[in-house]
This record gives structure tokens, sequence and C-alpha cells, in this order.
């Protein structure tokens, strides 16, 4: 048995992982989801949150597992999963991008983003007037995050989606090959997203390669529209 820990991306909370979960446990795996500060049902204000907070939430559902464990990020989640991994790389087997940000040291998720040849998200988002919190345009979220998925999916995940934190996208992520960079990597890429588009994943992980890189016929949350299919992926990951 393998322990997975799954890391949601901005907006988003542990809810995504809902499919996935049973998935990992009937192929004899464990596999938990916290909420990120200010997300899913975490009880705390968007306002002042940071990617430190990020971090220090991952760290702590790390440490209460029993051995070492798959770490496995979504999307934003990359850049926490990328941090946490700098303070316990003893306690990881892999980590696992899956359509996630993969930052260098020293980068932030705008920094990445402005890379970007081909930007999806960045249009659909609407700050708040102190530009604390960041909301979704109604009109394209189910055409970036959920254009595969069923619409009793899309309208789970919309009911839920909350306000995000805006400084967690600003903090830079600061790694050493002697703790970041002992632990295997592995990038899951979806070919057909629509938030951060496949080219742009390979471009991430051309500039900090991974051990293993495995392609989903998939849109940006596999999570629901392929879960079976994801679960096994991460599975033969482990068993690996």
């Amino acid at each position: 048995m393998s322990t997975f820990v799954l890391i949601h991306g901005a907006w988003h909370g542990a809810w995504c992982w809902n499919k996935v979960i049973p998935e990992l446990e009937a192929l004899g795996h464990k596999a938990v989801a916290p909420d990120l500060p200010g997300l899913g049902n975490d009880p705390r204000p968007p306002r002042g949150i940071t990617l430190d907070d990020y971090i220090a939430c991952i760290v702590q559902s790390l440490d209460a597992q029993e051995g070492k464990v798959f770490l496995v990020g979504h999307s934003m989640g990359g850049m926490a999963i990328t941090g946490a991994a700098e303070l316990r790389s003893s306690k990881l087997h892999w980590l696992i991008y899956l359509a996630a940000f993969l930052p260098r040291d020293g980068e932030c998720l705008l920094a990445i983003e402005e890379r970007n040849p081909d930007p999806r998200v960045p249009p659909i988002v609407i700050p708040s007037e102190d530009r604390e919190v960041l909301m979704l345009s109604e009109e394209k979220i189910t055409e970036v995050f959920y254009l595969d998925c069923s619409d009793a999916d899309i309208a789970f995940a919309k009911a839920r989606l909350r306000p995000q934190p805006a400084k967690p996208l600003s903090g830079a992520v600061h790694i050493t090959e002697r703790n970041f960079g002992r632990v295997p990597r592995a990038y899951i890429e979806c070919t057909e997203d629509g938030a951060i588009v496949v080219d742009f994943q390979r471009a991430m992980v051309r500039a900090s390669p991974c051990r293993r890189v495995i392609s989903l016929d998939a849109g940006h949350s596999p999570f629901f529209s392929i879960p079976r299919p994801l679960a096994g992926v991460l599975s033969d990951l482990a068993a690996g």
C-alpha cells in the first residue's frame, strides 16, 4: 500500500479529488486531500494568506502520515508541493505534477505565467478592488477548466469554487538540489488542457526535467473526467 497526499489548485478544494480517492483506495492505497488555507472548507478568509501558508499546510499533512508518501499537486498546487518538498524531502517517494506549474528556484506562479505564449486563465480572472482576492469570470469557467467533464461534475465544481487568495500567486519558491533535487519527479501532462496548454506544460518540463512524463488525453480536470485512468497512472507510478 502506498499513501498519496493530493493537493488541489487555485479556486478549488479537496472536493476535486472526490472521485479519485475511492479509485486509489480500490487499488489498495491510502489517499488524503487537505484543503489549502482559504479554500475548500477551510474557514480562513482569503485576504492575507500566502504561499508559505499553503506550504505549511502540506507539511502538516505530510507529517501526519506514517512513512513516505507520493505528493501530487494539480495546477497551482505544483507551486506549493515544490516548496513542501524542500522542507520535507525525506518524507517523499515522488513528487507528481498533474497539469501543474513546475517552478525553478526563485520563481513565482505569476512569473512563470508571463512566459506562457498562450495564457488561458489570466483573461478570466477578476481581481477585487484591493487586488487581494481573485474571482473567475463565469462565462469561461467551463471552457477553461471543465471542457471534457459531465454536466453534473461541472455543476458540482462551480457550486464549490471559492475566491482565490492573490498572494500565493506572487510568492516565490526557494529550492535546493540537496533537498528538493533529491526527490524523483513525474509530470502528468493533459493534452487537451484548456487552462495550461500542453505546449506550455512541456516547456516547464524542459526547464525543470522530470524522471517520468506521462500523457493523458484529458482537459484540465482529469480527476473528474477520467478518475479511474488517473488513479491507475498514480498507482503505476507507486509500483514503479
